[in-house]
């Protein structure tokens, strides 16, 4: 049977020292691949300024995993669950991935979003032809 891919974002609190934020992301990246989940990728986005404040906090560390797992896994189940339990966690939010997610994310991964623009030739210049008013002698306006 074929697997489910899905993907998981939690923003930590931003009062984390380092090593408790490994810590956390270690206990979770043991959860999903301790019930049969296949770890993809994961990605550190590190402390971010959220849209709006959560527990008087504006910030908080995100942290990303996209896996795969057996579709009748309660992988998904347990993983939100130590989430709720886990007051470190401000917000979290799981969705199982369609295939235009999947490749989406296999694009991304592989860099086909951010490569830097290619300078475009120059646009031929376009001339200005301006018209100026004929010079006054100062004679004339006296007389």
């Amino acid at each position: 049977m074929a697997k489910t891919n899905y993907e998981s974002v939690i923003i930590l609190t931003p009062v984390l020292s380092e090593k408790m934020l490994r810590d956390a992301v270690d206990s979770y990246r043991k959860l999903i691949t301790g019930n049969g989940g296949e770890l993809i990728h994961e990605e550190n986005w590190g402390l971010t300024k959220m849209a709006y404040p959560i527990q008087k906090k504006t910030t908080g560390f995100y942290q990303i995993f996209e896996f795969e797992a057996e579709p009748d896994a309660e992988i998904v189940d347990k993983l939100e669950l130590a989430y709720r339990r886990d007051e470190q966690v401000l917000r979290y939010l799981t969705i199982k991935l369609d295939k235009h997610a999947v490749v989406y994310n296999t694009r991304r991964r592989n860099g086909e979003f951010n490569k830097p623009k290619k300078a475009e030739a120059p646009a031929a210049e376009l001339k200005v032809e301006t018209k100026t008013a004929p010079a006054k002698n100062s004679n004339e306006e006296e007389e």
